[in-house]
């Protein structure tokens, strides 16, 4: 995926590295995990991946994003979600995990490995075998509503080796019911969710606490934005990822925004 420095768009992106302190333990949050989903509307085997995504994206503890790609899109039906950044996102996983040929629906875990987004079982294996090699999330993150813009805060690496990442920023629409007239799914109606729309790269995190300053604008309407930090492998792809956080806005009408700084999603 081509990932553009928030610089070019207008996301202040300001470091503040631990100056006044960074947020206490008790202030950052820290996920169970993260679910990537590469999905399809055009995708016969994609609706039962896009039921239980459902599940992970409303309750738990994880913070789950869905890439709606468009290499399916001739069989019929354009997918009305989707993006050609995340059918890049998808074959760059593909290069990092050294796999011939990218497939929906896939499920990626914590940046580390894949699995079939349909399979319950799969997927909670994969966190499981993630949580007992000591590969689950290690730095905290948290996201605040400031005013006008929105602060990033993330922790140490603690007792884990320090390690360069990105902090990328994942924003999303709001939930989406879609009927499909055409193609491998028509006549289904499905609810989508967390459908992602942009990345950015907001700056490089380097093992110590920082703070990051976004603007609250870049949030879609009733949509939310995850962060993400993930290591970059040499080539550009991307690798584990070692800290999260998700805010979302609250519905138009709506006077509060729910912060879902990671534990509460």
């Amino acid at each position: 995926m081509k990932l553009y420095f928030v610089t070019r768009l207008a996301v202040l992106a300001l470091v503040l590295p631990t100056l006044g302190a960074a947020a206490s333990a008790r202030d950052l949050a820290r996920p169970d995990g993260v679910i990537e989903l590469f999905t399809s509307q055009g995708c016969s085997t994609c609706p039962p991946a896009d039921k239980l995504f459902e599940e992970f994206a409303t309750k738990g503890n994880l913070v789950a994003l869905a890439y709606h790609v468009d290499y399916w899109d001739y069989l019929g039906w354009r997918d009305t979600l989707s993006n050609p950044d995340s059918t890049d996102r998808q074959y760059a996983y593909s290069r990092a995990f050294g796999t011939r040929s990218v497939y929906t629906p896939q499920a990626v875990i914590n940046g580390r490995i894949h699995v079939n987004g349909a399979k319950r079982d799969d997927i909670a294996d994969a966190f499981d075998e993630l949580n007992k090699a000591g590969e689950g999330l290690s730095v905290d993150v948290a996201i605040h509503e400031t005013g006008d813009s929105m602060m990033i805060e993330t922790g140490a690496a603690g007792k884990a080796p320090a390690r360069k990442a990105h902090v990328l920023l994942i924003f999303f629409a709001p939930p989406q019911s879609v009927g499909m007239k055409k193609g491998e799914n028509e006549g289904r109606t499905i609810t989508y969710w967390n459908a992602v729309t942009n990345v950015q790269t907001a700056g490089v995190w380097r093992g110590e606490p920082a703070k990051y300053e976004i603007p609250d604008g870049n949030i879609p309407p009733d949509g939310g934005c995850a962060v993400l930090l993930q290591a970059v492998g040499k080539d550009g792809a991307p690798g584990p990822i070692l800290g999260a956080a998700i805010y979302r806005k609250a519905a138009a009408g709506d006077e509060t925004s729910l912060h879902e700084n990671a534990a509460a999603q």
